[in-house]
Protein backbone atom coordinates (compact mmCIF):
# COMPACT_ATOMS: atom_id res chain seq x y z
CA UNK A 1 0.00 0.00 0.00
CA UNK A 2 1.66 3.16 -1.17
CA UNK A 3 0.40 6.54 0.92
CA UNK A 4 1.02 10.36 0.52
CA UNK A 5 4.70 10.69 1.74
CA UNK A 6 5.92 14.04 0.83
CA UNK A 7 6.99 16.41 2.80
CA UNK A 8 4.51 18.95 1.56
CA UNK A 9 1.27 16.66 2.63
CA UNK A 10 -0.32 17.68 5.79
CA UNK A 11 -2.18 14.42 5.75
CA UNK A 12 -1.13 12.27 8.48
CA UNK A 13 -0.65 8.14 8.04
CA UNK A 14 -3.02 7.85 10.69
CA UNK A 15 -5.56 9.90 8.65
CA UNK A 16 -5.27 8.52 5.07
CA UNK A 17 -5.41 4.96 6.57
CA UNK A 18 -8.91 6.24 7.71
CA UNK A 19 -9.65 7.33 4.33
CA UNK A 20 -9.05 4.96 2.62
CA UNK A 21 -10.25 2.65 4.95
CA UNK A 22 -7.40 0.41 5.74
CA UNK A 23 -6.09 -0.58 9.50
CA UNK A 24 -2.34 1.08 10.27
CA UNK A 25 -1.37 -2.53 10.83
CA UNK A 26 -2.27 -3.24 7.00
CA UNK A 27 -0.13 -0.39 6.35
CA UNK A 28 2.88 -1.22 7.70
CA UNK A 29 2.27 -4.96 7.18
CA UNK A 30 5.77 -6.37 4.91
CA UNK A 31 4.80 -9.96 3.55
CA UNK A 32 6.94 -12.81 3.72
CA UNK A 33 7.96 -13.58 0.24
CA UNK A 34 9.07 -17.48 -1.02
CA UNK A 35 11.68 -16.92 -3.04
CA UNK A 36 10.67 -20.58 -4.62
CA UNK A 37 7.03 -19.32 -5.22
CA UNK A 38 8.35 -16.40 -7.05
CA UNK A 39 10.79 -18.38 -9.05
CA UNK A 40 7.67 -20.59 -9.89
CA UNK A 41 5.21 -17.91 -10.62
CA UNK A 42 7.85 -16.44 -13.06
CA UNK A 43 8.39 -19.44 -15.07
CA UNK A 44 4.31 -20.74 -14.91
CA UNK A 45 4.12 -16.75 -16.14
CA UNK A 46 6.56 -17.16 -19.19
CA UNK A 47 4.43 -20.87 -19.33
CA UNK A 48 1.35 -19.12 -19.81
CA UNK A 49 2.03 -16.61 -21.89
CA UNK A 50 3.51 -19.06 -24.65
CA UNK A 51 0.96 -21.33 -24.22
CA UNK A 52 -2.38 -19.75 -22.54
CA UNK A 53 -4.48 -22.63 -23.37
CA UNK A 54 -2.02 -24.72 -21.06
CA UNK A 55 -3.86 -26.09 -17.50
CA UNK A 56 -2.37 -26.50 -14.51
CA UNK A 57 -1.09 -30.06 -15.09
CA UNK A 58 0.84 -29.17 -18.75
CA UNK A 59 2.13 -26.68 -17.06
CA UNK A 60 3.49 -28.93 -14.07
CA UNK A 61 5.21 -31.21 -16.75
CA UNK A 62 6.77 -27.98 -18.42
CA UNK A 63 8.32 -27.39 -14.99
CA UNK A 64 9.41 -30.53 -14.40
CA UNK A 65 11.08 -30.50 -17.46
CA UNK A 66 12.74 -27.24 -16.21
CA UNK A 67 14.08 -28.73 -13.30
CA UNK A 68 11.46 -27.62 -10.98
CA UNK A 69 9.69 -30.42 -9.33
CA UNK A 70 6.65 -29.36 -8.05
CA UNK A 71 3.05 -31.34 -7.45
CA UNK A 72 -0.14 -29.92 -9.36
CA UNK A 73 -2.13 -28.99 -6.27
CA UNK A 74 1.04 -26.35 -5.91
CA UNK A 75 0.97 -25.23 -9.40
CA UNK A 76 -3.46 -24.59 -9.03
CA UNK A 77 -2.46 -22.85 -5.86
CA UNK A 78 -0.26 -20.69 -7.65
CA UNK A 79 -2.22 -19.75 -10.67
CA UNK A 80 -5.13 -18.56 -8.71
CA UNK A 81 -3.10 -16.46 -6.46
CA UNK A 82 -2.02 -15.03 -10.26
CA UNK A 83 -5.69 -14.64 -11.32
CA UNK A 84 -4.89 -17.10 -14.38
CA UNK A 85 -6.42 -20.09 -15.97
CA UNK A 86 -6.44 -21.62 -18.78
CA UNK A 87 -8.42 -20.48 -21.94
CA UNK A 88 -10.12 -22.96 -23.49
CA UNK A 89 -13.85 -23.13 -25.09
CA UNK A 90 -16.34 -23.75 -22.50
CA UNK A 91 -19.06 -26.56 -23.37
CA UNK A 92 -22.34 -25.28 -25.01
CA UNK A 93 -21.22 -22.16 -26.80
CA UNK A 94 -24.77 -20.79 -27.40
CA UNK A 95 -26.47 -21.52 -24.06
CA UNK A 96 -29.73 -20.35 -23.99
CA UNK A 97 -31.37 -17.32 -22.21
CA UNK A 98 -33.88 -18.01 -19.53
CA UNK A 99 -35.33 -14.81 -20.31
CA UNK A 100 -35.89 -15.04 -24.01
CA UNK A 101 -38.77 -17.23 -26.03
CA UNK A 102 -38.86 -20.50 -27.06
CA UNK A 103 -38.95 -21.67 -30.60
CA UNK A 104 -40.74 -25.28 -31.43
CA UNK A 105 -38.70 -27.37 -33.80
CA UNK A 106 -40.00 -26.78 -37.26
CA UNK A 107 -38.14 -29.57 -38.99
CA UNK A 108 -39.63 -32.66 -37.77
CA UNK A 109 -40.65 -35.18 -40.72
CA UNK A 110 -39.88 -31.90 -43.56
CA UNK A 111 -38.45 -34.06 -46.42
CA UNK A 112 -35.65 -30.86 -47.57
CA UNK A 113 -36.00 -31.15 -51.45
CA UNK A 114 -34.86 -27.73 -52.74
CA UNK A 115 -32.27 -24.53 -51.98
CA UNK A 116 -33.73 -21.75 -49.77
CA UNK A 117 -35.76 -24.04 -48.63
CA UNK A 118 -33.90 -24.37 -45.07
CA UNK A 119 -30.89 -22.57 -44.01
CA UNK A 120 -29.35 -23.40 -40.88
CA UNK A 121 -26.37 -21.42 -38.68
CA UNK A 122 -23.67 -22.60 -35.71
CA UNK A 123 -20.81 -21.41 -33.89
CA UNK A 124 -17.49 -23.04 -33.54
CA UNK A 125 -14.54 -22.07 -32.12
CA UNK A 126 -10.75 -21.64 -33.89
CA UNK A 127 -7.94 -22.05 -32.03
CA UNK A 128 -5.39 -19.16 -32.05
CA UNK A 129 -1.73 -18.58 -30.30
CA UNK A 130 -3.29 -16.38 -27.85
CA UNK A 131 -6.96 -17.75 -27.22
CA UNK A 132 -9.59 -17.98 -29.38
CA UNK A 133 -11.43 -17.12 -31.94
CA UNK A 134 -15.93 -17.49 -32.91
CA UNK A 135 -16.99 -18.53 -36.33
CA UNK A 136 -21.05 -18.47 -36.75
CA UNK A 137 -21.09 -19.50 -39.91
CA UNK A 138 -24.79 -19.95 -42.05
CA UNK A 139 -25.82 -22.62 -44.80
CA UNK A 140 -27.63 -23.89 -47.05
CA UNK A 141 -29.29 -27.24 -45.42
CA UNK A 142 -30.05 -28.48 -49.00
CA UNK A 143 -26.85 -27.41 -50.76
CA UNK A 144 -24.57 -27.43 -47.77
CA UNK A 145 -23.20 -24.12 -49.28
CA UNK A 146 -21.85 -21.35 -47.14
CA UNK A 147 -23.48 -18.19 -47.55
CA UNK A 148 -21.82 -15.94 -44.95
CA UNK A 149 -19.27 -16.71 -41.98
CA UNK A 150 -18.27 -13.79 -39.42
CA UNK A 151 -15.56 -13.83 -36.55
CA UNK A 152 -15.62 -12.72 -33.35
CA UNK A 153 -13.32 -12.77 -30.52
CA UNK A 154 -16.26 -12.75 -28.08
CA UNK A 155 -19.46 -14.45 -28.01
CA UNK A 156 -22.07 -11.54 -28.50
CA UNK A 157 -24.89 -11.71 -30.64
CA UNK A 158 -23.90 -8.63 -32.92
CA UNK A 159 -21.42 -11.14 -35.01
CA UNK A 160 -24.24 -13.49 -35.41
CA UNK A 161 -26.53 -11.04 -36.64
CA UNK A 162 -23.97 -9.85 -39.84
CA UNK A 163 -23.44 -13.00 -40.38
CA UNK A 164 -27.46 -12.90 -41.68
CA UNK A 165 -27.74 -9.80 -42.99
CA UNK A 166 -24.77 -10.78 -45.45
CA UNK A 167 -27.07 -14.25 -45.96
CA UNK A 168 -29.85 -12.65 -46.87
CA UNK A 169 -28.47 -9.94 -48.82
CA UNK A 170 -28.52 -13.28 -51.40
CA UNK A 171 -31.93 -14.62 -50.59
CA UNK A 172 -34.07 -15.84 -48.17
CA UNK A 173 -35.03 -19.35 -46.78
CA UNK A 174 -38.36 -20.84 -45.50
CA UNK A 175 -37.57 -22.00 -42.51
CA UNK A 176 -33.77 -20.47 -40.86
CA UNK A 177 -32.80 -23.75 -38.19
CA UNK A 178 -30.39 -22.73 -35.37
CA UNK A 179 -30.04 -23.97 -31.55
CA UNK A 180 -31.72 -22.28 -28.67
CA UNK A 181 -28.54 -20.19 -27.60
CA UNK A 182 -28.79 -16.90 -26.66
CA UNK A 183 -27.22 -15.46 -29.62
CA UNK A 184 -30.51 -17.14 -31.69
CA UNK A 185 -33.13 -16.30 -29.30
CA UNK A 186 -32.11 -13.06 -29.15
CA UNK A 187 -34.55 -9.89 -30.21
CA UNK A 188 -31.72 -8.44 -32.54
CA UNK A 189 -31.58 -11.70 -34.51
CA UNK A 190 -34.96 -12.65 -34.45
CA UNK A 191 -36.59 -9.72 -35.64
CA UNK A 192 -33.99 -10.17 -38.84
CA UNK A 193 -36.06 -12.81 -39.70
CA UNK A 194 -39.69 -12.03 -38.59
CA UNK A 195 -39.16 -8.60 -40.80
CA UNK A 196 -38.66 -10.88 -43.40
CA UNK A 197 -41.62 -13.21 -43.01
CA UNK A 198 -39.30 -16.45 -42.20
CA UNK A 199 -39.65 -18.93 -39.81
CA UNK A 200 -37.58 -19.16 -37.18
CA UNK A 201 -36.29 -21.83 -35.48
CA UNK A 202 -34.88 -21.66 -32.11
Amino acid sequence: MQLIESAQESISVVRQCELLGISQSSYYYKPRINEFDLELMAKIDEIYTRRPFFGSRRIMMELKQLGLSVGRRKVQALMDKMGIEAIYPKPNLSKPNLEHRSYPYLLRNVKIERPNQVWCSDITYIRMTNGWLYLVAVMDWYSRYILSWELSNTLDTAFCVSALQAALEMGKPDIFNTDQGSQFTSNLFTSELLNRDIRGMP
